[in-house]
């Protein structure tokens, strides 16, 4: 049977809310890419505890990216096992960017809610820099995009992914690092009140 870690809307609201100042002292982003659909609360969530004052709210978009399969015969509907092959299935809204040389120069906050395998992470990461690049070549701009990255957890486990060292290092933001085990989110749960009625049982046994 696989270990489950149930999280509640309001364990995610204070994960924002503590991770928020230290983003703020160590990236200070003006664009937020939100990866869907697991980094999408997150992102909508944290962008309120990022907001300064005087300042506009950090416009938030959003790609789609899909790497977890069902496991056949697992006996467990909601497990699933991460796959090998990063699907692409949303892009960057041109329409609300303008143009992908919009993104140069910018600060750019990566958010999903968990750093698994890291292959997704990674792909989004190579693909965007490399948008970046392409745009900052056809402007023939010097300005630099950076990029940070930020998740509700991180699984303390081998990866498969590659972060470039400079985000891994300096501009990568864990709420919380767990074990490996299989995190059950408030957005996926088809009956609320029995998800929550799961997480208050699991924090009583925990003494929590």
């Amino acid at each position: 049977m696989v270990e489950k870690l149930y999280v509640t809307y309001n364990d995610v609201h204070k994960l924002c809310q503590e991770a928020a100042p230290k983003i703020l002292n160590d990236f200070k982003p003006d664009l937020m890419i939100a990866i869907g659909g697991g980094g999408y609360v997150p992102a909508r969530i944290l962008r309120s505890f990022l907001k300064q004052p005087g300042s506009p709210n950090i416009p938030i978009q959003a790609i789609g990216l899909s790497l977890y399969e069902k496991l056949p015969n697992s006996g467990d509907k909601d497990v699933e096992e991460a796959g090998t092959k990063v699907t692409r299935t949303q892009w960057l809204d041109m329409s609300a960017l303008g143009e992908m040389s919009n993104l140069v120069g910018r600060r750019v906050l990566i958010v999903d809610e968990v750093d698994d395998t890291r292959t997704t992470l990674e792909y989004a990461v190579r693909e965007l820099q490399k948008d970046v690049e392409e745009a900052r070549s056809k402007i023939n701009s010097d300005k630099k995009t950076e990029f940070a990255i930020f998740v509700l957890h991180n699984k303390d486990k081998q990866k498969k992914g590659i972060l470039p060292e400079d985000i891994l290092k300096n501009h990568y933001h864990a709420a919380r690092t767990v074990g490996d085990e299989w995190i059950c989110y408030p957005w996926e749960a088809t009956d609320i009140d029995e998800h929550d009625r799961l997480a208050a049982e699991a924090r009583a046994k925990k003494g929590l």
